[in-house]
């Protein structure tokens, strides 16, 4: 099972980092391969749905995600289901002298069919998690 954390620490006040990340519309903003994401329901806590179309390894795959916790200020996760894999993407969140530190980490569960791409996958995963990074940090900055 394939996954990748990085971790950012910004400048900037838990509450503002928190409510920019659990609105997971912005993933347009800072998540590079995203094309659009959409909320289907709910109001971002446990239970609210998010319709994701992203571009991975040259393809495009929608992936319907459910926000399954949420703790705030602490921790943001939802899970997601696309063709041939499963998605859980956890965001923690800590506050210390005035920064706050993001650590985001995404794990995909290939099935079926898509277990044979999962070395292709990894590879992948790692390469998008240093651009994820670099552009979260980016959006964050500007707060």
């Amino acid at each position: 099972m394939p996954s990748v954390e990085r971790v950012v620490t910004v400048a900037r006040p838990l509450e503002k980092v928190w409510d920019y990340l659990t609105d997971f519309t912005t993933t347009e903003e800072w998540d590079p391969p995203t094309v659009t994401t959409v909320r289907t329901s709910g109001d971002g806590g446990v239970g609210t749905t998010y319709r994701n179309i992203s571009t991975f390894l040259g393809h495009d795959t929608e992936v319907e995600y459910q926000v399954v916790a949420c703790v705030p200020h602490q921790l943001f996760e939802l899970t997601g289901w696309a063709t041939g894999v499963d998605l859980r993407d956890t965001i923690r969140f800590e506050e210390a002298d005035g920064e706050t530190t993001v650590s985001y980490r995404s794990t995909i569960t290939p099935h079926g069919v898509g277990k044979l791409a999962a070395p292709v996958v990894k590879g992948g995963l790692e390469l998008l998690g240093t651009r994820v990074a670099a552009k979260l940090e980016e959006r964050l900055l500007l707060l």
